[in-house]
């Protein structure tokens, strides 16, 4: 029986830089930090219902790309916030790479509000609002 969703597992290329924009921007808590295998760094994130477990390899990572419509793969992010707009501005303030503006929700059976943004690694994060 499933109990739900626990966590996402990603690659970052720098995870001092990750946790500035998860932790100190986004609000996530900080689990867990630690050494890795073979050098790698690992970080544990929490959102309050699922966490975030981030990865930065000893090697190195590169940027990440956007998934081509048609291709199979992770499109974005999403996260609740109790304003997009605040939050909007705040990482606006803050320097991130805004990609669109707080709009009504095309989805709007499922949440009111939405804007996008990009993370450390060019990831594409997507702000909601009820």
């Amino acid at each position: 029986m499933l109990k739900g969703f626990e966590h996402v597992g990603m690659t970052v290329r720098n995870i001092d830089r990750s946790l500035a924009f998860y932790v100190d921007l986004l609000g996530m808590e900080l689990v867990v930090r630690r050494p890795g295998r073979d050098g790698d760094e690992v970080a544990f994130l929490s959102a309050g219902n699922c966490m975030l477990e981030l990865v930065s390899p000893a090697t190195g990572a590169l940027l990440a790309e956007d998934v081509a419509v048609g291709r199979a793969g992770v499109r974005h992010l999403t996260f609740c916030f109790d304003s997009v707009d605040d939050t909007y501005r705040r990482l606006e303030a803050a320097g991130v790479e805004m990609v669109e503006r707080p709009r009504l929700a095309y989805n709007s059976d499922i949440v009111h509000k939405v804007a996008f943004c990009r993370d450390p690694d060019r990831l594409l994060i997507e702000l909601t609002e009820h």
